[in-house]
């Protein structure tokens, strides 16, 4: 049973929330133990937050996951656990966020109860309207950027925020892919997938793989960052933004297997080298 609660909460997502670190390491200040510290309590919280909303994803999409390939393997999906359960588990954790949140920050506890709020909605009704569903995905990446940078106090990068939107639209786009791709093949397991097709998901990850490109290396050559950054060479990292990208598109369009961005991250090998030669890079260039 414990096996199954710690595989219903989902951990292995928690790395989409490694982002909230985004802002301590983008203002040179991830050396600081006292904001490394906060940042990563808000880590928590956000981790927490999250995997009581995948549960309540998965009581509202019991009956499309069971219809699914791989889904159908969910706890609650495949009976492992009980929907009682599921819901009291899931008030449990939210409870620990909200509560953890409130204690450390007040304006911490807005952005993640919003989140919660959106990912709620997203959950009821939101992810059914094509476009929209993808968009929440991408606001709720920037609710984290947000969190990051209340607890450490700074100013939010206009910069980070409109290329975190960017970066997880462009996921979310090849995650529906993936949907659309098994509707196709008489497995329609969701409803917003009547909005798509392959032809307009094809053509809007491009343009956003275009535009991410394009926004990273105006970030990089901006007047504004290498003033504050005190440094002109991060142009240098753009080489590795360019690859990831394009490795990403390679596994979408010709290996197919864009369902689960976080799998992706977790097992392949050229995305994970790309991202720590990027963050070595960065790091290096910056501190």
């Amino acid at each position: 049973m414990i096996f199954n609660l710690i595989k219903l909460a989902r951990p292995y997502q928690y790395a989409k929330n490694i982002i909230i670190f985004a802002p301590l390491f983008f203002s040179g200040m991830i050396l600081n133990e006292e904001k490394l510290l906060s940042v990563f309590f808000a880590f928590i919280f956000f981790s927490l937050a999250a995997s009581s909303v995948y549960i309540l994803n998965d009581l509202m999409d019991v009956n499309e996951d069971r219809q699914h390939p791989k889904k159908k393997n969910r706890p609650i999906a495949s009976g492992k656990v009980g929907k009682m359960v599921a819901i009291y588990t899931m008030i449990i954790l939210l409870s620990i966020s909200i509560f953890g949140a409130v204690v450390m920050s007040h304006l911490l506890a807005m952005f993640l109860v919003f989140y919660i709020v959106m990912n709620i909605l997203y959950s009821i009704w939101l992810k059914h309207i094509p476009i929209l569903d993808v968009s929440i995905i991408g606001v709720g990446f920037v609710l984290r950027i947000f969190a990051g940078t209340a607890v450490i106090q700074s100013e939010t990068s206009m910069w980070i925020v409109v290329m975190t939107f960017l970066l997880a639209l462009f996921l979310a786009f090849a995650k529906r892919r993936d949907d659309v791709l098994l509707s196709y093949d008489a497995k329609n397991v969701r409803k917003n997938i009547i909005g798509y097709n392959l032809e307009f998901i094809n053509t809007a990850m491009a343009i956003m793989a275009s535009v991410i490109i394009v926004a990273y290396i105006s970030y990089s050559v901006s007047e504004e960052v290498i003033k504050r950054l005190n440094t002109e060479y991060l142009y240098l990292t753009v080489f590795f933004v360019i690859i990831g990208i394009f490795r990403y598109l390679q596994i979408t369009f010709i290996e197919e297997k864009s369902g689960s961005p976080t799998k992706i991250f977790y097992e392949d090998l050229f995305i994970q080298l790309t991202i720590i030669f990027w963050i070595t890079a960065f790091g290096l260039i910056i501190y």
